[in-house]
């Protein structure tokens, strides 16, 4: 029998990670997507699987040496259409599901966009993303000018080469049109029932600063262009009703109230243009997002499925630190009442019937694949994705805090144990980004690598986090670093005086929003014996100007531009405490994170570094803002090998 042991680095090259799936227009089968790293060539893989209800069998589809990802079957069953990068550039292919050859569908020169696919109700056709097939001229090479609002997107790069238009393939023919030609990134298309129309996201306009959320638009297959809702903020999950009249949809209109603000679920008459809300008396968000370490963009996407009747939509609802499917009324009085339970995290994925397919993860398990019989209640669990690789090791004991903060608002937080060593811990304080998002229920690695090398991880729903209502989580706008530092530093003492964090033995954490705390923090107290901020947020000022969504976001979160409230923005900027820092300090950065960029770790590791503080950089070339949980290989190992390497030199040392 194989030895128990805790988890450790390496098993990050041997999870495997669920990142999404469908079931079949007959309910009989699913088809699924999961990433893996091959640790010998540095490269991650999906795969596509078919599992058979009736058997349990899964079978794999595709022969995992390449990115095939978004399986999505034909209205008759026999095949499922997905994208994949065999060819050197991603490709729409066409495969049988019970044997043969994938068949490429789509020849586009720089390849098919990441914004999603759908089959035309009749079949004949599927509506995709890509970008124009001339090729660009070489940016870092050739001049070029700017007219956008904004130029350049987190993980895209410069929008002029990148943003995706919509197009239309006839599948008897082989041949594709281009629909839309707007300069806008058309992406997420969805048909009418009638086959007439696509809807689809239109984000980052020309003129927009609010590149992160788009307008909804419709375009029919002649090329016709409407926008249907425009100026709405956090939209997302949109689809039309089975009547096609109307088209639900999850955000919040631009009304003036704060960020950080719920949102709702909403529905739109396309005659009239009247917008009603579902969820008014929801206390709690929709499609909230809680922050997990893991490769699984393709679960935790907003998805929101209507019933064959019109009569409910389903759609997931943030609660503290868990999410679930609520059934939510679409006519009548507001209706909700969730249809899954318990301490884990649960994302929608497909409704067919009464069955909805869902992802569900909890603290030491990723996510895997369950069915819920929306009529009848019962769940199915369909994969266990990693039960015999977790069966080997002793994964940790997590328990649930609650204190109140110094000013009596009661916090919620986690302390997650070592499986080695005693009480008290040492511990390491790891901050959420968004801000507004939230820690909970789901499976992170880092928690679960550290804890494994024996630190206790306390991770808490500061204010500014999402799942406890609007008060809560609009509580910091124009005032960062005071409600949210004092709940953190309130949680540390919590967690002190219950016995389980050794006050003398702390670190300290996070990423973006986190990152900024992070900076924040050790620039306030030298409680802490090593940080590392990742992508942080460390100067207001320049972070409007150089960020993607700083002329927008800065604003939002400042409570105006720099010239009307420099004291907010210089406040509430890390940089302006920096040379107070004496902690040692790692700063990891992507280099090309355009949301976060590279000058605010540069800004404060110069201070550091002058007023003679022990700081180091860690530089990740080619990385976007998420490169630590979904960039190359490379650099996710360099980030955990970093990450344990400084918090054993720093808190774990005696000398320190």
């Amino acid at each position: 029998m194989s030895q128990i042991r805790t988890l450790q680095r390496e098993d990050l090259f041997e999870l495997r990670f669920l990142n999404g799936g469908q079931l079949s227009p007959d309910q009989t089968r699913v088809v699924y997507n999961v990433a893996k790293i091959d640790a010998a060539d540095d490269k991650e893989y999906s795969t596509i699987f078919a599992l058979d209800r009736a058997s349990g069998h899964s079978r794999q589809l595709t022969n995992g040496r390449a990115k095939d990802t978004l399986p999505a079957w034909s209205l008759d069953g026999d095949s499922i259409a997905f994208v994949s990068d065999r060819s050197g550039k991603a490709q729409l292919y066409l495969l049988p599901v019970d044997g043969g050859e994938a068949r490429q569908l789509t020849h586009h020169e720089r390849g098919i966009g990441g914004g999603g696919f759908a089959w035309s109700p009749d079949g004949s056709s599927i509506a995709y993303c890509a970008a124009p097939n001339p090729e660009p001229p070489d940016l870092s090479k050739e001049p070029y000018r700017v007219d956008r609002m904004v130029y350049r997107f987190d993980a895209i790069g410069y929008l002029d080469d990148q943003v995706q238009e919509i197009f239309l393939l006839d599948l008897e023919s082989g041949e594709s049109r281009q629909l839309t030609d707007d300069r806008s990134n058309n992406i997420n298309p969805r048909w009418s029932p009638d086959g007439a129309t696509i809807l689809y996201d239109a984000n980052m306009g020309i003129e927009t600063d609010r590149a992160m959320t788009p307008d909804l638009k419709t375009v029919d297959l002649d090329g016709n262009c409407k926008t249907i809702l425009q100026g709405w903020t956090a939209v997302s999950a949109a689809s039309f009703t089975p009547d096609g009249g109307r088209v639900v949809f999850v955000g919040r209109p631009t009304d003036g109230k704060p960020i950080g603000t719920k949102s709702d679920l909403y529905i739109l008459d396309l005659a009239t243009s009247e917008v009603d809300c579902r969820t008014t008396g929801l206390k709690v968000g929709v499609g909230g997002y809680l922050s997990m370490d893991m490769p699984v963009a393709g679960i935790s996407i907003a998805n929101t499925a209507v019933s064959v009747d019109g009569a409910y939509a389903y759609t997931a609802v943030q609660a503290g630190g868990t999410n679930h499917v609520y059934r939510v009324a679409l006519t009548g009085d507001e209706d909700w009442e969730a249809v899954t339970s318990g301490d884990c995290a649960i994302y929608p994925q497909s409704l067919v019937g009464d069955a909805l397919l869902y992802a569900r993860t909890e603290l030491n398990a990723p996510p895997d694949l369950w069915l819920v019989d929306c009529a009848g209640g019962n769940h199915e669990r369909l994969t266990e994705l990693n039960a015999g690789r977790l069966a080997r090791i002793s994964l940790p004991e997590t328990e649930r805090l609650l204190w109140p903060s110094n000013d009596g608002v009661q916090v919620e937080g986690w302390y997650m144990k070592p499986a080695i060593g005693s009480a008290p811990y040492p511990t390491i304080l790891y901050i959420h980004g968004g801000p507004h998002a939230a820690y909970g229920c789901a499976f992170h690695f880092d928690f679960q690598m550290l804890a494994g090398a024996g630190y206790g991880v306390l991770f808490l729903n500061h204010r500014a986090s999402t799942g406890y209502g609007d008060e809560f989580s609009t509580a910091i706008k124009g005032d960062w670093g005071n409600l949210d530092y004092k709940d953190l530093m309130s949680g540390v003492d919590h967690a002190i005086a219950l016995g389980l964090a050794d006050a003398d033995r702390l670190g300290v954490c996070g990423t973006s929003g986190g990152g900024n705390l992070s900076c924040w923090v050790i620039g306030q107290t030298d409680r802490f014996k090593a940080a590392i901020p990742q992508n942080p947020v460390t100067n207001w000022r320049s972070f409007y100007g150089t960020s993607d969504i700083g002329i927008w976001f800065g604003v939002q979160q400042m409570g105006g531009h720099p010239h009307e409230i420099p004291e907010v923005y210089e406040r509430c900027s890390p940089i302006t405490y920096a040379h107070n820092c004496t902690t040692p300090t790692l700063m990891v950065q992507s280099e090309l994170d355009w949301r976060c960029p590279a000058e605010q770790s540069e800004q404060y590791y110069t201070v550091l570094k002058a007023n003679g503080c022990v700081v180091e950089m860690l530089r990740q070339p080619g990385g976007a803002h998420g490169a630590s949980i979904y960039g190359e290989i490379n650099l996710r190992r360099a980030h955990n090998d970093a990450m344990l390497d400084w918090f054993a030199r720093y808190v774990l040392s005696e000398e320190n």
